[in-house]
């Protein structure tokens, strides 16, 4: 069944003290994610998973990585670890399927199990974000720089959790 989409917060942690590794949470309500340190995104998918991250000032985004699963498995948690602590991630973007008309679709169950499953796994706070039109962006980057994306589907992934994170950061620096 689907529903319309709202913020989906994981954490509301919103309180102004410090957090994990010195960061500040955010005073917003809307937002649960520390408003200082490195924020890494999650673009789901069956097979490959996109991972990005940002400046500890969350100005800038940049892809990181691709991981992979099983079709059917549960989420590589135990890939995505070494990378958690190498970038000291205080916070996720969770890039959420929704429809043209801002209805979760199918999929996003899955990715807020996933979600949940990397909050209560590495006890830091998780943010849903919309990601219509990440895939299609980051194609049309990759051809607009004369590239092809063929046999390029894992930096493409890449591209569309960089496009997530970075929606959210302009989002908040507005």
């Amino acid at each position: 069944m689907t529903q319309p989409w709202s913020p989906g917060h994981a954490d509301d942690n919103t309180d102004d003290a410090p957090g994990r590794n010195g960061a500040t949470m955010a005073s917003n309500p809307s937002s649960s994610l520390p408003v200082t340190g490195r924020l890494m995104a999650v673009d789901l998918g069956e097979r490959r998973i996109g991972i990005a991250v940002c400046d500890p000032q969350q100005t800038v985004a940049q892809p990181l990585t691709t991981l992979t699963r099983r079709h059917g498995k549960r989420f590589p948690l135990k890939q995505l670890r070494p990378y958690i602590q190498e970038y000291d991630v205080v916070g996720f973007v969770i890039g959420l399927p929704l429809s043209p008309d801002g209805l979760e679709l199918e999929w996003a169950r899955s990715v807020r199990e996933a979600g949940t499953l990397i909050r209560d796994k590495t006890g830091r706070p998780v943010e849903f974000w919309d990601e219509r039109m990440s895939t299609r962006r980051a194609l049309s980057a990759i051809r607009d720089l004369g590239g092809g994306t063929r046999g390029r589907k894992g930096e493409v992934d890449q591209l569309a959790a960089t496009v997530v994170l970075q929606t959210f950061l302009d989002s908040r620096n507005r």
